[in-house]
């Protein structure tokens, strides 16, 4: 299976540079995959489209302001100290982070992509915000070109993230991070802290849609997975076979588990709310055999077409980069063609594409 298969013409125009201002205003594309028939909705009428014993799951990991600005050294003999006035003459070119992945936190060391690329060589050191508030070591070099980070101690180490760091956009929004991202960047449910992307799909909702859905009878059901590289990492190879996930840190507690094997037993459907939230529930799915156990770890699982899906019935997703994991794994739920068709109906239709636009709800 060829990555090129996964291809589609999405005008520039139609990638969403800003959120909506209701967050629930977003339009939807509701897309039946037994029959291949879509139609134009609005996220507000879902709660409507979902039935009554239906089992909705989110993923509740938070977003951390994890693009990091400061400058690089350029004397890697001489010790640095960013208490130090003399030592600041060394500091050289500017230097940006993306921490995408938690080594370690007995001394913070972290996976991030970093810019320039080329030029930051193992063994410098890197200082971030305006007053040198965090130092890191680079300690090696990654297969894709990412970086090891490994920070000296702080007395709060996310409180200094907190203060200096970037909320971290994608790439393609053409635009830095404003005050606004903060929030609007975080689902309503976020709580467990690690994330350098969002469940986009969680965007849209809002207290007032969570309570209409609960009025309905809707149950409610919550997982972790903290979205690093292998939620946006690039394929590099032409076969879509070839390519390899990175790990990313999950988490299913007792109460989830449970929640997920009545559904499964009584014949209710489990929804899930984005591509993150079914990679957790169909990796988890494979850990065991019979019922779905409480647990945590890494998961690595790469959804494409011929997958066989052993949890989820439907889903609620954005609209996603060409040749992306992403879009194969929503190709593997409902049918490359299938998908291809109704995305081409969204360009034509002005969908706004991306992490801030419109959403599907397959089923």
């Amino acid at each position: 299976m060829l990555v090129s298969d996964f291809d589609y013409e999405l005008p520039e125009e139609l990638i969403a540079q800003k959120p909506l201002q209701e967050r629930a205003a977003s339009r939807m594309l509701h897309l039946d995959r037994r029959t291949g028939s879509f139609r134009d909705s609005v996220f507000c009428e879902l709660p409507d489209l979902l039935r009554p014993d239906d089992l909705v799951v989110f993923n509740n990991t938070r977003v951390f302001p994890a693009r990091l600005f400061g400058r690089r050294s350029g004397a890697k003999s001489q010790p640095l100290s960013s208490n130090n006035p003399a030592s600041r003459e060394f500091l050289t070119g500017k230097v940006e982070a993306l921490l995408v992945k938690r080594v370690s936190d007995g001394h913070e060391t972290w996976e991030a992509l970093v810019r320039p690329g080329r030029k930051i060589g193992v063994g410098e050191k890197l200082f971030f915000g305006p007053h040198n508030e965090l130092t890191a070591e680079v300690i090696a070099r990654g297969e894709y070109g990412e970086r090891t980070l490994r920070f000296d101690p702080v007395p709060d180490f996310f409180a200094a993230i907190e203060q200096i760091g970037h909320v971290p956009l994608p790439p393609y929004i053409g635009r830095s991070d404003e005050a606004s991202d903060r929030n609007r960047y975080q689902t309503v449910f976020a709580r467990e802290r690690g994330s350098v992307a969002a469940p986009t799909a969680g965007l849209h909702f809002t207290s007032e849609i969570l309570e209409r859905m609960r009025t309905r009878g809707i149950e409610f059901a919550e997982v972790t997975l903290h979205v690093g590289l292998g939620t946006f990492q690039p394929i590099h190879t032409e076969v879509v076979e070839e390519h390899r996930m990175h790990s990313e840190w999950y988490s299913i507690a007792k109460d989830a588990a449970s929640k997920i094997n009545g559904a499964r037993q009584q014949g209710r459907r489990v929804v899930a709310v984005g591509t993150t939230t079914v990679r957790t529930l169909e990796f988890a799915a494979r850990q065991w055999t019979g019922v779905l156990q409480p647990q945590a770890g890494e998961a690595n699982l790469f959804i494409y077409p011929g997958f066989e899906f052993r949890i989820v019935d439907a889903m609620l997703t954005n609209f996603h980069l060409p040749k992306s994991t992403l879009l194969m794994l929503v190709s593997a739920f409902a049918g490359r063609e299938q998908v291809l068709r109704a995305y081409r109906h969204a360009v034509v239709q002005r969908y706004r594409f991306f992490s801030y636009g419109d959403c599907m709800f397959i089923e």
